[in-house]
């Protein structure tokens, strides 16, 4: 018997997602300044857009498996576009090796 999910927060994957955009808000909390309006923003933006797309395709998949499919895409798109931030904080020494190597496994 499946048990289907009611609310967006009683998937997994959200459950994921949303953990790691606060572990990034606060990260990026510590930027330089010259950083916070351009790449703190930026990830800050884009992880928390992994959570709510997951959320509006999570509302629409009753009424539209096109508009549910398309927030799902629109969502794995966001967290690769993290995986690319990342790699800038890393190489800008904003973050560790290890937070790296730690939010770039999640966003896969």
């Amino acid at each position: 018997m499946y048990n289907y999910a009611k609310r967006v927060e009683e998937l997994h994957v959200f459950e994921k997602a949303y953990n790691i955009s606060l572990s990034i808000h606060k990260i990026s909390l510590e930027f330089p300044k010259i950083e916070q309006y351009a790449l703190a923003n930026q990830i800050r933006r884009a992880s928390k857009l992994v959570c709510a797309n997951l959320a509006e395709g999570f509302a629409k998949q009753a009424g539209s498996r096109r508009e549910f499919r398309h927030f799902i895409l629109t969502s794995m798109g966001s967290s690769d576009e993290m995986q690319i931030w990342i790699r800038y904080c890393k190489d800008l020494l904003y973050i560790t090796n290890e937070q790296e190597k730690l939010f770039s496994n999640e966003y896969q």
